[in-house]
């Protein structure tokens, strides 16, 4: 596993973890520990999130908090606006069935809840972020920007949250597992950390004595490319990991259902990097698949899966985009072509994959037409397989021309249908049925 790199603190870094450190609220037993903060890509990680040495037994248990503060924040009589957040570290399994504790915030709304029954509560999944802890989405709300000469680090779901909470609608954001929490590194796209991510913040956020959500709450998934995996793999495993967290809707934008076709496609892309931070992952979650690596993965190869796991998107981006895998192997095959030659590979991807159960409440699933980065053709058969399982699927291709960037056609859907899906999530919010197309799906693209 990549190491991660721990360089001196410098003043500024020393300046902006002063400014972080608002104090944390100890949640019992955890918030005694004081690590040193980590320092990844000149950024300092305060000491929130180094986990405890001991976890508690039970998922969701709420491990530690401290108020976050929002760096788009408007004063106003009702309180701020769009709302107080709080910073959150929960306690959390693997897919190993081991221990994890996860970051991430909760955000309680100004705005009133003018939908049916108590103000409900959504779970916004990120989409990518990166690897380095810097990256996580719970920062990116205190710093929608980085920009320090090392690293990169954009908060571009905070739109996603603002949104919702502007519907009066209480938002929960995951970090995933090892994404901010700096004792792991995070396993990228392992649909089993973030479905259980997911599903353990909402027992987090019901936890919190400052959090106006009950019991009855109503509760949503909403995530796109990442994430809309992360809120996909939720909803199947929901019965059997989190049968008390029952699910009004849940939206998976451009799912990343079948990590074999998106290998393909992402390698030699804008978003090339991101191979890298899939192979950190599996490497991390299946330490027997190291062997594997090592027989393929060249010296070049190991320096960009060590220099990845400290990036953020943009990072990579800049410094991988365009990349083919075949540089990064002994033998000049792609990542793709060593994984159709090893079984084992195969067989950890078919374990990846994402539709092979039927989803718990209503889904929306929408994928561009022209996205060729999460190919939308395999984001379209999730919501076949789906119908075939019996969900009750709502699917939503989005019809945008390509652009001739891969990046552009996965990212523009994102922006495009983003209202059309927070509305009908809110719709399942308020109690509304949601109903299902899965009779037309045969006839749409």
């Amino acid at each position: 596993m990549p190491s991660r790199p721990r360089m001196p603190a410098a003043a500024v870094a020393a300046a902006v973890a002063a400014a972080l450190a608002l104090g944390a609220q100890a949640v019992p037993a955890a918030a005694t520990d004081a690590p040193a903060a980590v320092v990844s890509r000149g950024v300092e990680i305060p000491a929130f999130y180094t986990p405890p040495s001991s976890l508690p037994e039970a998922d969701g248990t709420l491990i530690r908090s401290e108020p976050l503060r929002l760096a788009l924040s408007l004063p106003s009589i009702g309180g701020p606006l769009p709302g107080r957040a709080t910073r959150l570290m929960y306690k959390s399994t693997d897919a190993n069935g081991e221990p994890v504790a996860v970051t991430g915030a909760y955000i309680e709304p100004t705005a009133r809840w003018r939908g049916d029954g108590p103000r409900p509560l959504v779970v916004v999944a990120p989409g990518t972020m990166g690897q380095g802890d810097q990256c996580a989405a719970s920062m990116g709300l205190e710093h929608p920007l980085r920009l320090n000469g090392e690293t990169v680090s954009v908060g571009y779901e905070d739109l996603s949250v603002y949104r919702l909470l502007a519907r009066g609608v209480a938002v929960v954001v995951t970090d995933y597992a090892g994404l901010g929490a700096t004792d792991r590194l995070h396993t990228y796209v392992n649909r089993v950390d973030e479905a259980h991510a997911v599903l353990d913040a909402v027992r987090a956020a019901r936890a919190l004595d400052s959090a106006s959500i009950t019991a009855d709450s109503r509760v949503g998934l909403f995530g796109y490319s990442q994430g809309g995996g992360a809120t996909a793999a939720a909803a199947e495993l929901q019965p059997s990991y989190a049968p008390d967290v029952v699910l009004a809707g849940t939206y998976a934008g451009a799912p990343p259902a079948d990590l074999a076709k998106v290998t393909e496609a992402i390698d030699g892309s804008d978003l090339a990097g991101a191979l890298g931070w899939s192979l950190n992952g599996f490497l991390q979650s299946e330490p027997a698949l190291r062997p594997i690596a090592d027989r393929y993965v060249n010296a070049a190869g190991e320096k960009a899966l060590e220099d990845l796991s400290t990036m953020c998107i943009g990072d990579a981006l800049f410094s991988y985009g365009g990349d083919e895998s075949t540089s990064w192997t002994k033998t000049g095959q792609s990542l793709g072509d060593i994984v159709r030659a090893e079984p084992a590979l195969q067989a950890f991807l078919d374990k990846q994959r994402i539709g092979t159960s039927k989803p718990s409440g209503p889904v929306r699933v929408a994928t561009g037409v022209s996205d060729d980065l999460v190919p939308h053709g395999q984001a379209r058969q999730l919501a076949v397989d789906w119908c075939r399982r019996g969900g009750q699927v709502t699917y939503a291709p989005v019809l945008l021309p390509g652009v001739g960037s891969g990046l552009l056609n996965h990212a523009a859907p994102l922006l495009t249908d983003q209202g059309t899906a927070i509305s009908w999530l809110t719709d399942r919010l308020d109690g509304k049925p949601a109903g299902s197309n899965c009779w037309t799906v045969p006839a749409q693209p």
